[in-house]
């Protein structure tokens, strides 16, 4: 197995991984099935008759998306599994939660840094990814 250090770019929407291997780079991106904001069906409350059936208890659209979210962040560390070093970039809260995640599967040791960063283009989040390990070793 070839070793290989990787950078991830997430937020909840995606996630970007730059993976460097002696040979080259590759990218993968994941997509999440979230949706932070979950759309109700049927009447409004407002609008016309309220029955508390039609309105979704607010706890369970939240394990919804806790579901959800968990789902993506296992197919992000699946991607990572192989990496012995990575670092994390993202604008929010995502970057934060993967790396708890990262830590109570016992990856935590292999993560160089989390750092905060817009959004950015593949390659200039390729670049910035080389930038960070040539740096690092250099």
């Amino acid at each position: 197995m070839e070793k290989c250090k990787a950078g991830v770019w997430i937020d909840h929407r995606k996630a970007l991984i730059v993976t460097i291997v002696p040979a080259g780079e590759s990218t993968a991106h994941i997509v999440s099935k979230v949706e932070r904001q979950l759309r109700r069906s049927g009447d409004s409350p407002m609008k016309g008759r309220y029955a508390a059936d039609q309105v979704p208890a607010d706890d369970s659209r939240q394990k919804a998306l806790s579901g959800e979210l968990n789902i993506y962040y296992d197919a992000v560390i699946a991607a990572l599994r192989n990496a012995e070093s990575f670092v994390i970039f993202g604008p929010g809260e995502a970057k934060s939660e993967l790396k708890r995640r990262l830590v109570k599967n016992k990856l935590g040791r292999r993560l160089s840094a989390v750092k905060t960063a817009d959004k950015m283009t593949d390659r200039q989040f390729a670049a910035k990814v080389r930038d960070y390990f040539s740096a690092e070793s250099g």
